[in-house]
């Protein structure tokens, strides 16, 4: 097991290298002027000229990579051109927002689409099961963006018991981690439900309830725990993609997150901070989907003969 982690681990390198040349290729080919980002558009042409030389735009490519990967080796990933401050300052100030409306959002998520999972499973086919299917199906089409709208129209706008922009409280997060949930908590339901059904129709759960097992027991012990194994890959997924996906929900409501950093970042063309918030969202990433691979491993022990 050690051996494996340490090799997950060193396999993140080659995928960095790889992820920094793209986001650096694509960065160098899109229009746009460094020296003219950070002096404004009224600045003197020689000026912008000079800074362009010292932040060495005029040298190859290739070149200019090779100087970023070694500094990135030392951690350092430059200043933001439209505050001159260092980039990861910016990114560590911004990501416990972020990092508050994920772990919510897949809480929230887990509480709502778990429950409602089995008991479809249970109920298969009844009124409840069909019920519960046409309603996640909707709730998994429905755009973020509009369901965010919805949500403000009617808890902000029309009822007031909820803010609709800001971090200032708890209550601000109410109806960002709503708008993330549902539909995330509606596929999990679903894939609960088809989890729970193939895992009830095995062998061992008609032993155990020959066996006089409670239908409960068979349900939360028998049943459930194997079920879960494509549930933990599902949160963990869902977590990473919210720790990187969800700028457009943190637009939307205001909040001060790691999406507000992106956005003003492609609109300036601020380089070093495009770079270092896809480097540090990639590292996040395979140790995220690393942890899970480790908690499988945990709950089906089997696993460990498979990983040597």
């Amino acid at each position: 097991m050690l051996r494996y982690t340490m090799g997950r681990i060193l396999h993140i390198i080659p995928t960095l290298i790889v992820v920094i040349f793209i986001i650096f290729f694509i960065l160098n080919v899109v229009p746009g002027n460094p020296g003219r980002v950070i002096l404004g558009k009224d600045a003197d042409a020689k000026a912008v000229a000079e800074l362009n030389h010292e932040l060495g735009m005029d040298r190859p490519m290739l070149e200019r990579f090779g100087t970023y990967l070694l500094d990135v080796s030392k951690l350092d990933f430059g200043d933001s051109y439209r505050s001159g401050r260092p980039v990861f300052e910016e990114i560590l100030a911004k990501f416990p927002t972020t990092l508050t409306l994920a772990l919510l959002a897949v809480v929230a998520m887990s509480i709502i689409g778990i429950p409602l999972g089995i008991v479809s499973a249970v109920k298969q086919y009844s009124a409840l099961d069909y019920s519960l299917t046409v309603t996640a199906l909707l709730l998994a089409s429905v755009p973020g963006f509009f369901l965010a709208l919805v949500l403000i129209l009617i808890f902000s706008l029309g009822l007031g018991i909820l803010p609709s922009m800001g971090a200032g409280s708890p209550l601000h997060y109410v109806l960002p981690v709503i708008t993330l949930a549902l539909p995330n908590a509606a596929f999990l339901a679903r894939l609960i439900r088809t989890s729970m059904l193939e895992t009830m129709r095995q062998d061992y759960i008609r032993t155990a309830k020959a066996k006089g097992a409670g239908k409960l027991r068979v349900i939360l012990r028998h049943a459930l725990k194997p079920a879960l194994m494509p549930i933990i890959t599902v949160l963990g997924m869902t977590f990473a993609w919210l720790l990187g996906g969800a700028l457009i929900i943190e637009i939307i409501y205001g909040l001060p997150g790691i999406g507000n950093i992106i956005i003003k970042a492609v609109h300036m063309k601020d380089t070093p901070v495009i770079m270092a918030v896809t480097i540090f969202l990639a590292v996040l990433y395979k140790l995220i989907m690393l942890a899970v691979d480790i908690i499988q491993v945990v709950v089906d022990p089997r696993l460990k003969n498979r990983l040597g």
